[in-house]
């Protein structure tokens, strides 16, 4: 049976945009508290104006960003009992040995280091009070490797091992970790890479935002004593082979 999730304080990262409204839009219409991150303000105020989450403007790469995140959410609420590490990038998709180092860099820090900040400062909390879910939003490049996304790939690779180190740790102070793993979805993700867009009728088979907001959903709301290790969520649309 699903438990009540009302009230509870969460932290969802790019709640603003992509996958991330989705889960924001989902968890404040089931009467969670949610302090959304991202580094548009403009985005940020409009979707606050719309669900009722409270933006703020923040760089998850940046460690006093979250240090700033994680004081405003606990001088509101007193705790955190969700963190969503959504906010990611591929920056480029290009061979390995067309990116700069920059780019490089700047991946790793926005699929690996950013989600690493979050986690650390969450477990400390979430481990204190014996509860809290934390979920890792990664990508079916953690599993499956295609040209082009090595630096992508690394870094998401990396976030599900630390989803799975994280889980042996806070598994006996009754804190769930979860590696949450879409793939196509309809997000802005292709063009922000330099893909270029998905045609209409492929888009709309693709992973809808909200329905990323729902599988969330489903993870917070399972019972305290059970957990998922990884989901992972394919469109039908999209042909792997092999799988």
């Amino acid at each position: 049976m699903a438990r009540s999730i009302s009230g509870m304080a969460a932290i969802v990262t790019g709640g603003a945009k992509g996958y991330g409204r989705g889960i924001t839009e989902v968890l404040c219409e089931k009467g969670v508290r949610v302090w959304m991150t991202g580094r548009d303000q403009a985005a940020l105020d409009e979707v606050a104006a719309a669900t009722g989450a409270v933006g703020i403007q923040a760089d998850v790469t940046s460690a006093g960003d979250w240090d700033r995140v994680y004081a405003t959410v606990l001088a509101a609420a007193g705790t955190v009992d969700i963190l969503v590490n959504n906010a990611g990038a591929a920056i480029r998709v290009a061979p390995l040995a067309e990116l700069t180092d920059d780019e490089m860099r700047r991946c790793l820090d926005i699929n690996l280091y950013g989600p690493l900040l979050g986690c650390r400062r969450a477990s400390q909390i979430m481990g204190k009070a014996g509860k809290g879910t934390i979920i890792n939003v990664s990508s079916v490049c953690q599993t499956h490797a295609w040209p082009a996304l090595a630096v992508y790939s690394a870094a998401k690779a990396g976030l599900g091992m630390l989803s799975d180190c994280l889980y042996n740790e806070l598994r006996g102070k009754g804190v769930r970790v979860t590696t949450l793993i879409p793939s196509w979805g309809a997000t802005g993700f292709a063009e922000a890479a330099g893909l270029g867009p998905k045609a209409p009728e492929v888009l709309a088979q693709c992973i809808q935002p909200r329905e990323l907001g729902e599988a969330v959903l489903y993870l917070c709301e399972l019972p305290d004593h059970l957990a998922v290790q990884e989901f992972t969520l394919w469109p039908l649309v999209q042909e792997v082979v092999p799988l």
